[in-house]
């Protein structure tokens, strides 16, 4: 290969590079270039020119893939910064409308319209707890009591962090057992699980009801009819969780022989095992494990971890309507 040929080749490496962000592919094509030069018998100064040229191609690749790795990381802190900042607007603005509420549904009725934390006060006369309102989704009102977005938070926990919540309500968190009880114990509600994979292909699954009791009786799982494009992997029999007690690494209620918490890596309302393990390890993808990450069986099996998750409960038959009459929204309970 003559030094002209050398350099139309390194050109379009290049470009490949610059159009298609293919560096892994690109770093493997040039580690692999000096085991493929068609040069039987090259002289001394043109193998001295082409490992030079292959030095500077890989020092290229190597300061390009780092640049994205440090593009990327911004663009993952301004998103969450914009997620903060869209957090405290919702909160300034519940506080000078003096919104309240029981949950997500009263605060939406009673003027809070934008995504974010609130507090809220149930029905129990036993204190006001922080939540996150998902106010767009399907009409909006929802309390969120389970996030996964980016594996920032280890899910692997205890009966007694499950029990009170744990991380962080503008990124991954669980709610904790106690605070899903007591919303669920002042009327029906119903429960969507939004779910998204690592290509951005998002499914969801509804139930017409879903409640838990107390911890005195394991936070056990009651759970009404699915619709939606998931698949049932939460009511499915055998290895759903219908009527199950929720378990955890240090809390077996399962009716499995072993821990299903402890070999799966994760908390939930286990039978013999599951279908699915949405608080299981955050593995971002296919993994060989089997069924120990944030799977959904019906959607994408169990070796398949999803990239994001979030369960989320309202009061059966809320509707979100915009009058027709005058253009001017209005929210339903019926």
């Amino acid at each position: 290969m003559d030094i002209m040929n050398w350099a139309i080749f390194t050109q379009a490496l290049l470009i490949i590079l610059l159009t298609n962000g293919g560096t892994s592919q690109i770093s493997s094509i040039v580690t692999n270039t000096r085991q493929i030069l068609p040069s039987p018998t090259p002289l001394p100064s043109q193998c001295s020119l082409n490992d030079r040229l292959l030095d500077i191609l890989q020092d290229t690749v190597k300061g390009l893939t780092s640049k994205v790795d440090t593009l990327q990381d911004t663009v993952h802190a301004l998103q969450l910064e914009v997620a903060t900042l869209k957090t405290d607007l919702a909160q300034v603005t519940a506080t000078k409308q003096g919104v309240t509420g029981r949950d997500c549904v009263e605060l939406n009725k009673n003027g809070a319209k934008l995504s974010g934390v609130y507090t809220i006060e149930p029905a129990d006369d036993r204190g006001q707890f922080e939540v996150y309102c998902d106010m767009e989704t399907d009409g909006g009102g929802w309390t969120v009591f389970q996030k996964r977005v980016d594996g920032s938070v280890d899910f692997y926990r205890g009966w007694q962090q499950y029990k009170l919540g744990f991380g962080n309500l503008n990124g991954e968190f669980w709610l904790g057992n106690d605070f899903i009880n007591r919303l669920t114990s002042q009327e029906r509600y119903e429960l969507r699980v939004d779910l998204e994979d690592t290509s951005g292909i998002k499914k969801y699954a509804l139930y017409d009801s879903f409640s838990i009791t107390s911890e005195r009786t394991g936070y056990q799982l009651s759970l009404g009819t699915y619709s939606g494009d998931a698949g049932d992997s939460l009511g499915v029999a055998n290895y759903g969780s219908k009527g199950m007690k929720f378990s955890t690494k240090d809390m077996d209620n399962d009716v499995y022989s072993g821990n299903c918490a402890t070999q799966f890596k994760g908390a939930w309302w286990y039978s013999n095992c599951h279908s699915a393990n949405l608080n299981g390890l955050y593995h971002h993808g296919a993994h060989t494990t089997f069924a120990d990450g944030i799977n959904w069986k019906s959607f994408k099996g169990h070796h398949y971890s999803l990239k994001r998750t979030e369960m989320k409960i309202r009061p059966a038959g809320f509707k979100f309507r915009t009058a027709s009459s005058s253009g001017s929204a209005s929210v339903v309970v019926g």
